[in-house]
């Protein structure tokens, strides 16, 4: 399947999808501490969970990467979606309470120059919550599923990502232990395998979520700059000076002569 928006909103579309955004939305709540009148912004396709976890915001705006395509959000209300670059996004610095990256991390052509950016427009203290396939789990290996697609990650990864672009990690959870088939019979019991996966193998998880804070302070290593060579040019213009032992004459040839008939 392949990450764009026709694709995803497809996929929530359907029954194994739904299944799939209740999960997600269950590991949102656990680790979501409200913050009053908050500015949200969801990158990616964050549009399934923004309306319930909005609910107390002061604005909240859904961006959409130019890759991935933008839908018109919500319905019957004035929009609040924008198409973007998510490397140039059109946010002042420190203007953002928090945001959520649904499918956005995975498929970044430069994971890092997109985080630096949503460091830049976060505002001090403020909270990015990053939603993942995980590199362990066994939807990164279906593609029938957006997650089967992009690049996924491990919890060591992501913690190295987080902190090279200024970020914290804090809480963690995971969710989507039940497997994602697309059989009725066995998605009937996606509650008993969910509970049977977070229990005994939560390791391979489908999904990973953390929650990072701003950090204000970064020590940045100091390297030694390296001394530039001058080049001196083979050929020399008329004028050049010859040292001969501690005096130097001046030779200054003129036209139609040579410097050895001098």
């Amino acid at each position: 399947m392949s990450a764009d928006i026709v694709n995803l909103r497809a996929f929530y579309s359907s029954l194994l999808g739904r299944l799939a955004e209740r999960s997600i939305a269950s590991a949102l709540a656990a680790i979501w501490t409200k913050l009053p009148d908050e500015r949200l912004v969801g990158l990616g396709y964050a549009l399934p969970w923004l309306e319930r976890l909005g609910s107390d915001a002061e604005r909240v705006l859904a961006f959409m990467p130019a890759r991935l395509g933008a839908l018109r959000w919500p319905a019957g209300k004035p929009t609040a979606s924008a198409l973007v670059f998510e490397e140039e996004l059109p946010l002042a610095d420190s203007s953002v309470d928090r945001i959520l990256l649904v499918h956005a991390l995975e498929h970044a052509e430069d994971p890092r120059r997109m985080l630096m950016e949503i460091w830049r427009v976060l505002a001090p203290g403020g909270r990015l919550v990053v939603v993942v396939p995980n590199r362990r789990g066994l939807w990164a290996r279906f593609e029938h599923t957006p997650f089967g697609t992009g690049r996924p990650y491990s919890r060591a990864q992501l913690v190295e990502i987080l902190r090279e672009t200024n970020f914290t990690p804090g809480v963690w959870a995971d969710t989507l232990h039940f497997p994602p088939a697309q059989q009725r019979w066995i998605m009937r019991l996606h509650r008993v395998l969910d509970r049977m996966g977070d229990r005994f193998w939560p390791l391979f998880a489908g999904v990973l979520v953390v929650e990072a804070e701003k950090r204000l302070l970064q020590g940045v290593p100091v390297t030694a700059r390296k001394v530039k060579r001058a080049l001196v040019p083979v050929l020399t213009p008329q004028g050049v000076t010859h040292r001969e032992g501690a005096n130097a004459r001046r030779y200054t040839p003129c036209k139609g002569s040579s410097p050895n008939s001098a």
